[in-house]
């Protein structure tokens, strides 16, 4: 198999694409604010395998996950190829590929290029991540500390600060504490409405992003909602073809009430927090599928197109995985993860210009 190099890949997408990013300019950005390597927590949106070392269900290190990494072989990424972040750090010229902090490949000289600390299954309510047995973003921020240490000892403790105050956090997920947690088990439902469990999770990221800025995080990329009740999992027990209305209008007031607690939490912390918006993006794909070049968003590629998970193992895909929005039916296929990488670097690229 011929691989052709990722950055000229990127490149290609971005002239695709409606609206371009400069890579040499990003770069130029990058370089003028010392931006040092991007540090994820999260679910898994962002998970380059992490669960691949848990006790739980929600891992993904079988084919045909992975199918279409650069040997073809399953990493723990739930998607066929690389993600968002991989992407991002690419573009920024850090990395091809963010490695996994409990890998236990991970080597000492990939520590100063970015890591993951994220866990497919888990949210803002450490709840969600107990629901699954997967790892809490309390724990995640437990690794951190954890990988700080090993950071120090490497590349000495002055070093280590340096790093970890010129990168760029990123926080991806919510959407279990609504699918896995509030809507499918009783506890948090019997406790609040839904708008009192979003003031809940609102609570817990800011808990969450002070304890990021504890421990020296100054920049920040939050990733919003996607409109989880157009995946085609949703749509399939729904029984409609539509997205399902009740649950984007969950994710769109949640986003609300996290872009009102950036504008308030950045300047009182003095970090620079910035809103990655995939809600409409996504929704706009969904809609206008040829605009991006898809022209399946009704269902996953993988097997039937409604299985996931463990569900997937060993199944065939189709045939044109770029023109799927979605890999399995809850998560996005490498294309759509191009897509949403370039939204989070317009965002960068303001912010730090």
């Amino acid at each position: 198999m011929v691989f052709i190099k990722p950055f000229v890949v990127l490149l290609a997408v971005l002239v695709v694409h409606a609206k371009a990013i400069d890579v040499a300019q990003l770069r130029r950005i990058a370089a003028n604010n010392n931006v040092s390597c991007i540090y994820v927590f999260g679910d898994s949106s962002v998970d380059p395998g992490n669960n691949n070392n848990l006790m739980t269900d929600l891992k993904v290190n079988f084919l045909p996950y992975g199918k279409d990494f650069y040997d073809g072989r399953p990493t723990g990424r739930f998607t066929n190829g690389r993600l968002a972040t991989d992407l991002i750090a690419d573009a920024l010229g850090h990395t091809k590929a963010i490695p996994a902090y409990l890998d236990p490949n991970l080597t000492n000289a990939k520590l100063v290029k970015g890591i993951s600390f994220a866990s497919g299954g888990s949210g803002y309510d450490d709840l969600t991540a107990q629901l699954s047995n997967v790892i809490s973003l309390s724990k995640q921020l437990e690794y951190f500390r954890e990988y700080k240490a090993r950071l120090g000892k490497v590349v000495g403790k002055k070093r280590g600060r340096e790093i970890v105050t010129n990168s760029v956090f990123l926080l991806s997920m919510g959407t279990n504490d609504f699918l896995q947690n509030y809507y499918l088990e009783p506890t948090r439902s019997k406790q609040f409405t839904i708008d009192k469990y979003q003031d809940f999770l609102i609570s817990a990221m800011t808990k969450y992003i002070k304890a990021m800025h504890a421990e020296g995080a100054t920049r920040l990329a939050v990733v919003g909602m996607e409109p989880f009740g157009c995946s085609p999992l949703i749509r399939a027990l729904r029984g409609t073809v539509k997205c399902d209305d009740e649950y984007n209008n969950a994710a769109l007031s949640f986003n609300s009430k996290i872009k009102s607690l950036m504008a308030t939490l950045g300047p009182s912390l003095a970090m620079r927090i910035f809103y990655v918006d995939i809600y409409g993006l996504i929704q706009d794909t969904i809609q206008n599928p040829k605009k991006y070049g898809f022209v399946e968003t009704s269902k996953g590629c993988c097997g039937s197109g409604l299985d996931y998970g463990q569900s997937c193992k060993g199944l065939p895909t189709c045939a044109n995985r770029s023109k799927y929005v979605y890999w399995d039916a809850v998560h996005f296929t490498e294309e759509m993860y191009k897509i949403i990488s370039e939204e989070a670097l317009k965002s960068l690229m303001k912010t730090l210009a």
